[in-house]
């Protein structure tokens, strides 16, 4: 018998996936991420002090707002909000990474809505890439809402494709309380649109719908 007939299957089958995930340039990366809360308040402090508002340091950190709060406020409140920290540099790093979870997010579109999407939503500013590469894929258009701080509700930018009267899905990159989402969806459908699906990289709650609208998550990562 040949010596590499000796190996078995679940050994060949790991080494076709390195193999393939090194082909679309997943190999080893480095990626620094907090490891204690107190690095994690640091950053989140130095990001306030640069200017940031809550929005857009829970975007660099994929936290929840209400996180960013307990966060920078030093922990004043009696215990920390339930919360899992997102990190999804190592695909970010890389353009072709990107492009590959546009092929996911593509098939998740086909499987759900059988390709009928007119409009891409991304949310700024972690959702646009990945909504970007999306559009592409399924040669649709290209929208971006700008998600803010407080309770504002954001809007839809006009540099890019229109809604009204679309299919639109949304995009973004982690779902934490669903808030944002919500007021993407709200203010996408004051503009006329037909919102059928949202999609996230990580989904952090149990929900599976948003205001009405599908909810899809490539994960799930939920406290048990």
């Amino acid at each position: 018998m040949a010596a590499d007939s000796e190996v078995p299957a679940d050994t060949n089958d790991l080494q076709n996936l390195v193999g393939g995930l090194k082909s679309i340039g997943l190999n080893h990366t480095s990626v620094n991420m907090a490891l204690s809360i107190d690095e994690l308040r640091t950053k989140a402090n130095e990001l306030l002090n640069s200017g940031l508002n809550t929005q857009q340091i829970a975007d660099e950190l994929s936290v929840s707002q209400t996180t960013v709060k307990w966060l920078v406020n030093e922990g004043t409140v009696d215990s920390p909000p339930d919360d899992i920290r997102i990190g999804w540099r190592t695909i970010g790093a890389r353009a072709t990474r990107i492009e590959a979870i546009g092929l996911i997010l593509a098939d998740i579109i086909d499987e759900e809505l059988e390709g009928d999407i007119d409009t891409i939503v991304g949310i700024s500013i972690n959702g646009i890439a990945f909504a970007q590469s999306l559009a592409g894929h399924i040669d649709a258009d290209f929208a971006i809402f700008r998600s803010v701080d407080g309770d504002g509700g954001g809007h839809l930018s006009n540099k890019y494709g229109n809604v009204g009267g679309r299919n639109v899905a949304i995009i973004d990159d982690v779902l934490s309380t669903g808030s944002t989402m919500s007021k993407t969806i709200q203010a996408l459908r004051s503009e006329g649109a037909n919102v059928s699906l949202c999609m996230v990289l990580v989904n952090k709650t149990e929900r599976n719908e948003i205001d009405g609208v599908p909810l899809r998550g490539i994960i799930r990562a939920v406290n048990v």
